[in-house]
């Protein structure tokens, strides 16, 4: 009998194969299918949390306790339509997001959880010829630990280094007994809160010693092509590039169209790591069903450009994107090769 162990390790070892290979396919937005359900706030407190003293309308990962069939659904909703990584449903789930809903104790159960939910629809879909993959989600945090959320008084903070660094490791612990295959640190808007995160990430290798491959993908807020604390795609890769992740990329604030420069630039930079791109379906747009302005066939003729320029190795969506938008994307770029390395990955096969 093969060891659950073994088996992550067999998946892991095939991630960097498959990169080298074919486009890799990650899913799309979860706040935007969970929205598509119009849960009410009975729907989020479930039986278990029918007296609880704040309202929990919004707060997505509690989802992963209270109503696993719905987070369930959405997972293989975007393995049916193609996607081989699948994010586990904890963008928030850190006691220091969880904080505005006073339901930090909670924070390990629905990281737990939420990789058992994801790993039980990976190993549904997965078939030796197309293994999919639980990417554990270490989300940016509502609190920032380069910039002041006082602007009368620049030096201010409302978090620490240490803080951020305990929350990500009690996420990394769980998302990791929970079956995760890959942890990613996402939409990065402050390059502080990410070198904590990758801390803790590195703390817990040590400490398990078990190590995951890593992919870390950071936010341009703007035109400025400057992630919020400042940065510039070049100079967030070099602060970041210590940790030896997997793939590098960008998500998230913008569509493809805009996002394309930035990506030419750090598919330039980075060019001995692969590159993951998964932006917004353009701008946001109150009257369309996603709150999206791109169609399916827009986001996915965006980055199939992507794909024949050579710049990525990793295609999915962020806000706004459904399994449609997956799907389109999937089937865009299946027949197109994945970006070429300048060197060797230290990951081998």
């Amino acid at each position: 009998m093969i060891s659950k162990a073994t088996t992550k390790y067999t998946r892991a070892q095939a991630l960097p194969s498959i990169l080298r290979e074919r486009i890799a396919i990650l899913d799309g937005a979860m706040g935007t299918m969970i929205q598509r359900f119009k849960l009410t706030e009975e729907n989020f407190r479930g039986e278990r949390f029918k007296d609880f003293h704040k309202d929990v309308k919004g707060n997505n990962e509690l989802l992963s306790l209270t109503r696993p069939d719905v987070i369930l659904d959405i997972h293989k909703g975007y393995l049916a339509a193609g996607a081989d990584l699948i994010e586990t449903n904890t963008f928030g789930a850190t006691t220091i997001a969880q904080a505005d809903y006073d339901m930090q104790q909670w924070v390990r159960e629905m990281n737990l959880e939420s990789a058992r939910l994801a790993r039980t629809a990976c190993d549904e879909y997965s078939t030796p010829d197309k293994p999919r993959f639980v990417v554990g989600a270490l989300g940016p945090t509502p609190k920032t630990a380069s910039l002041s959320p006082d602007v009368n008084d620049p030096g201010a903070r409302n978090v620490t280094f240490e803080e951020l660094r305990q929350a990500y490791f009690d996420q990394v612990s769980a998302l990791v007994e929970g079956g995760a295959d890959v942890l990613m640190v996402e939409t990065i808007f402050d390059t502080l809160n990410a070198k904590a995160a990758l801390f803790a990430i590195e703390e817990f290798f040590e400490a398990s010693n078990e190590r995951l491959p890593l992919i870390i993908s950071g936010t341009v807020t703007d035109a400025s092509g400057r992630i919020l604390s400042g940065q510039t795609v070049t100079a967030f890769w070099n602060s970041v590039r210590h940790a030896n992740p997997l793939a590098i990329g960008l998500n998230c604030a913008l569509g493809a169209a805009l996002m394309r420069p930035y990506m030419q630039e750090l598919s330039k930079v980075a060019d001995d790591t692969f590159i993951s791109c998964y932006p917004n379906a353009g701008l946001p747009n109150p009257m369309s069903d996603t709150g999206f302005d791109e169609t399916p066939e827009v986001t996915s003729r965006l980055l199939h450009e992507f794909a024949a320029s050579g710049l990525v190795n990793i295609l999915g969506g962020c806000c706004g994107t459904t399994p449609d938008h997956i799907g389109a994307i999937a089937l865009s770029v299946e027949k197109l090769q994945s970006r070429k390395l300048s060197k060797n990955h230290f990951y081998s096969d």
